[in-house]
This record gives structure tokens, C-alpha cells and sequence, in this order.
């Protein structure tokens, strides 16, 4: 997949609203991409000109070095979005066996059931199915061209962690099988836990690309903590304060908070130059980098979901070749 300057805005009532301004990307096979913004951030944008919903206003898409609309109906590329394209009065395996038969060579119905987790549910309705069952079946949907780039939004929305997991194991075998997987997610956890490579969006640009470790250390540092002593501690704040090594100082309850880039060095520095006490030092989280990169905080998950719900804002529509849901096109979807 390459993207190469690409741009679209929308109109609105106020006037132009640019919602992709010049992103430029590459994901190769066997990647395991997530691509993470805040709302309005553009993600969702880039995702349907990568789909091929959407023609952007200037640059260009390929993926498999084709149009992106062309990869679609080529089978090459598929995806499992949230909501809509299930029929409720019909059984998964009757769903997998109607989808299938748009495609000139789908996989065997079996195959994608058990890639999906299905086969013991295969003959359960699907308005019989929880949330997570029905995202499940979604992803066989997608499964069944044998696409060589799976674009997943909120993929384990409605999952319970278990049905989470064994989601992700799958994910990674289809990476190693060569496949590639982009999916957006507004869960960072999972982002951490299961991406080999982040992306991050905000106001329509690309700020930040690597691998996920990487990601979670930039512009946050690691995290160091002391005891804060019951006297003294406005002397000790200042001398914190005052050391170039640390690039933070906050307070939480009876600790202090500090963020260094060189822990070691601030660690020895605390130790031997201030005389801190109960030092603790843990690794910098992903949120906070998100914070830092984005400028603002994550939307939270529901609990017990693993994924944050987006409000749908446009009818679904069965999508190119019918491999599951997919979003209108409108202007006003979160800025898109």
C-alpha cells in the first residue's frame, strides 16, 4: 500500500474542512499497522480512499499497485469495519455461503468459519449472535477473497478479552502468511499489545511512524517516582525541578512524577546529588506518547468491549463485492 501527497477536503457550513492534508504512507507484506488519531483526526478519511470510498482532491493511492477501487473488486483487498451488512434472519454459514458466491474464487466456506472462530456457531442465526460473534463473522467475510491487505476498524469491538486474543493470534498468523493488516482502534492497549508498527494522525498529517516501542518512548521518556517527605518537599521540588536530566515534575498523592529520556542517568543523579527515596522507574505507556504526539487523550472503551463504539453517521452499505459493511461517504462523518 502507497500513498503518496494525499489530500481531500469537505464543505461545510463554515466552509472547506480539510480532513487529509498530504499524508504520505507505505506498508509492505506482512505488516501489522495501527493506525491511531484522535477523532477528526483524518484516519477514517485515509482508510476509505485506501478502499477506494473516497477519491481524494490531490495525491495518489495504490495498493498491490493497483487503483484502490480496482485492488477491491480484484479481491486483493478487504475489510471488516462495525456496523451494518448482516442480514439477521440468516444462519453465519448461510451468511459466509451467500457473500461467497459474489466471489469468481472465495475460500472455502469451512476454511474462513474455522479461521474465524465460527465453526460451532455456524448454524446459529445471526441476530442470535452477540456483538463479538458478529464482528467475528464480519471478519470471515473478509477473509473469503483471500485479500492480501485486511483494513479492520474497531476489529474486536464487542469482544470479550479470550475472544480478543485468539483474534489477534489469528491476525499474526495471517501476517506471517505474508498478509497484510492496517486496523484503527481507538483501544491503545490493544495497540501496544498486538501492532508491530504505529501510526499516528492528528489534524490530517501523519505524526508519527515506527515500530511500536519506539513509538511508546517518543516525546514521553520513561517514568521515574520518589517518595515526596513530609518535610522539606518544596526544597526537594525545586531541586528536582532543577536538574537538566529531568524534563518533568508533578505531584500524585505522597510520590513524585518525573519523565526523563536517560532514566539511568537521572536515576544516579536522584541517588547520589538529591538523596531521593523509594525510586521506582517504569517504561513510558503508549497513551502517554499518544497524548504527546496528538495533544489529546484517548477516547476510553467501554468496558468489557476492548473497543470504543463510533456513532454511525451515514446509512450502511454493502460494500465493493459484497465482503462486509461499509461506510457512506458523508462529509460530516467526525471531520472524517
Amino acid at each position: 500500500m502507497h500513498l503518496r501527497g494525499l489530500r481531500k477536503s469537505f464543505r461545510s457550513s463554515s466552509g472547506p474542512v480539510v480532513a487529509v492534508d498530504g499524508v504520505d504512507l507505505s506498508i509492505g507484506y506482512g505488516e501489522i499497522v495501527a493506525f491511531l488519531g484522535p477523532n477528526g483526526a483524518g484516519k477514517t478519511t485515509t482508510l476509505d480512499m485506501v478502499l477506494g470510498l473516497v477519491e481524494p482532491d490531490a495525491g495518489t493511492a495504490t495498493v498491490m499497485g493497483m487503483r484502490p477501487r480496482a485492488a477491491v473488486q480484484a479481491g486483493r483487498v478487504s475489510a471488516l469495519l462495525q456496523t451494518g451488512g448482516l442480514l439477521r434472519d440468516l444462519s453465519v454459514a448461510e451468511t459466509v455461503r451467500y457473500i461467497a458466491a459474489t466471489f469468481p474464487r472465495p475460500r472455502p466456506v469451512e476454511e474462513v468459519l474455522a479461521r474465524a472462530g465460527l465453526t460451532e456457531l455456524a448454524r446459529r442465526k445471526v441476530s442470535k449472535c452477540s456483538g463479538g460473534e458478529q464482528q467475528r463473522l464480519r471478519f470471515a467475510l473478509a477473509l473469503l477473497p483471500d485479500p492480501d491487505l485486511l483494513v479492520l476498524d474497531e476489529p474486536t469491538a464487542g469482544m470479550d478479552v479470550r475472544a480478543r486474543r485468539e483474534f489477534w493470534d489469528t491476525m499474526r498468523a495471517e501476517a506471517r502468511a505474508g498478509r497484510s493488516v492496517v486496523f484503527a482502534t481507538h483501544y491503545l492497549q490493544e495497540a501496544e499489545d498486538f501492532a508491530e508498527r504505529i501510526v499516528m494522525i492528528s489534524g490530517g498529517r501523519i505524526v508519527a511512524d515506527g515500530p511500536t516501542a519506539q513509538i511508546r518512548e517518543r516525546n514521553s521518556g520513561r517514568l521515574l517516582s520518589v517518595d515526596l517527605p513530609r518535610h522539606g518537599a518544596e526544597d526537594l521540588l525545586s531541586d528536582l525541578r532543577a536538574l537538566d536530566l529531568i524534563s518533568e515534575v508533578s505531584t500524585s498523592g505522597n510520590r513524585v512524577l518525573m519523565r526523563a529520556a536517560d532514566t539511568d542517568a537521572a536515576a544516579l543523579a536522584l541517588l547520589r546529588d538529591v538523596g531521593v527515596s523509594g525510586l521506582e522507574i517504569a517504561s513510558a505507556d503508549l497513551e502517554s506518547a499518544f497524548v504527546a504526539l496528538t495533544g489529546n487523550a484517548p477516547a476510553e472503551a467501554p468496558a468489557g468491549t476492548g473497543a470504543r463504539t463510533r456513532p454511525d453517521h451515514g446509512p450502511a452499505a454493502a460494500s465493493t463485492n459484497g465482503t462486509g459493511p461499509a461506510r457512506s461517504a458523508h462529509p460530516s462523518e467526525e471531520n472524517r
